[in-house]
């Protein structure tokens, strides 16, 4: 082992040895420095005549893509924003003179039978020539207490007429104007507003709920086509799957009024139609949808349990939905509209009432008892078979229409 280490010591001595030929380091270095100050000469000669140094420098750049232009105004730059929706309906202008006085003809018309029943007979008692007192007022609250009106309600008029007995000036006239100025304040104490209240991002969901028979599908189609005509577009559920022909019916309702259709197969589960249809009109932009509910009797706890379904349903899946819940009552079955109201509204939040039939019936007065007792809206009520005789509830023009002022006109010599 001692005589590797010598051999090893031996070559490293070698390589490591001070001898360098400067000389010949010298030679290579000033080679290279010709070589370089010979290609200088050469670019020299190879540049065209008025050519400097600075244009060779700028070559480059003049190769580049040119930059933007700075803004003389240097303001801010502003992102540019996506497109604006296509805006939204406006809504529906407020009626003109020419409206009300149509209105006000359709409502005379719709309550003539109503006005042929309780509303002549106190016409009669109150007529002119009579005298206000109380021997008169026992007959006026015999008349009240069989209009379909409510005991509540006649009892709150008759109480308005019996202030009118201590003034001077007390007339049959007076107590006609009394009556119709009751029957208004009982309908402008409630929170009537527009006949719908949209809401701010679309969609809008409108429940309908009611009992079959009390025009229900026929109110979905008639909505359904005025808000076609403001120009919204209207998404029906058929949401009663367990009557065979109301889908049928729905259809042909969404057919006449330009509106989409969404239904199930019969005997489906109506939450799972409702829910399919708020999401197809989330997805295609529909303005309003309308959703039908099954109409068996109101007296089965199971149907009020589905609505509880439906109406938790429906806000899972749009915020603070359904918008409006609408219940549809049939004028023709006066008080029994009252009780179906109350069990109803047990069951979910009803906001308004659509009052149907009132051309068929001289119970047009139960409007009073609604609106009265049960403190909600009435915000349609229909006064014919045509689709425009669906109209907005005004409680003024119903009073009037209610209690006309020449029922009461004085009597004539041998009348």
């Amino acid at each position: 082992m001692p005589g590797r280490s010598t051999i090893v010591r031996g070559s490293m001595s070698q390589h490591l040895s001070p001898h360098v030929d400067w000389g010949a380091v010298l030679l290579a270095l000033l080679g290279i420095a010709f070589f370089f100050v010979l290609v200088r000469a050469i670019q020299r000669l190879a540049r065209p005549q008025g050519r400097s140094e600075t244009d060779d420098e700028t070559d480059g750049e003049a190769q580049r893509p040119p930059r933007p232009a700075a803004s003389a105004d240097r303001s801010p730059r502003v992102r540019q924003r996506p497109a604006a929706p296509a805006p939204r309906p406006a809504p529906a202008p407020a009626p003109n003179a020419a409206d009300r006085a149509d209105d006000r003809a359709r409502l005379d018309r719709g309550l003539a039978r109503t006005r042929g029943g309780f509303v002549a007979r106190l016409g009669q008692l109150l007529r002119g020539g009579a005298v206000l007192d109380e021997a008169l007022l026992a007959q006026v609250e015999e008349v009240l207490f069989t209009a379909d009106i409510g005991v509540r309600t006649s009892q709150q008029l008759i109480d308005g007429l019996r202030r009118e007995l201590g003034r001077a000036d007390r007339t049959p006239e007076r107590a006609w104007h009394e009556l119709q100025r009751a029957a208004r304040a009982l309908l402008d104490g409630l929170d009537q507003g527009p006949p719908i209240r949209f809401a701010a991002t679309p969609p809008t969901v409108l429940l309908v709920v009611g009992v079959n028979g009390t025009g229900k599908t026929t109110t979905i189609g008639k909505l359904a086509a005025r808000l076609q005509r403001e120009g919204r577009r209207v998404l029906l559920a058929a949401g009663d799957t367990y009557r065979a022909a109301a889908a049928e019916q729905l259809a042909i309702w969404a057919e006449r009024a330009g509106a989409t259709l969404v239904r199930g197969k019969e005997g489906a589960d109506p939450t799972s139609v409702i829910v399919e249809a708020l999401q197809r009109a989330r997805a295609e932009g529909f303005d309003v949808v309308i959703a039908d509910t099954a109409g068996r009797l109101h007296t089965k706890v199971g149907l009020m349990e589905e609505l509880q379904k439906v109406h938790r349903s429906i806000a899972k899946q749009v915020p603070q939905a359904p918008h409006e819940t609408f219940l549809v009552l049939d004028a023709t079955t006066g008080q029994n509209a009252i009780t179906q109201a109350q069990l109803f509204g047990e069951a979910t939040a009803v906001t308004g009432i659509v009052l149907t039939k009132l051309d068929g019936t001289a119970k047009g007065g139960v409007v009073l008892g609604i609106a009265n007792e049960l403190k909600l809206p009435v915000r349609f009520i229909g006064v014919g078979e045509q689709v425009d005789d669906l109209r907005p509830f005004d409680s003024a023009l119903f009073a009037e229409a209610l209690f006309p002022q020449h029922d009461v006109a004085p009597a004539t010599e041998g009348s």
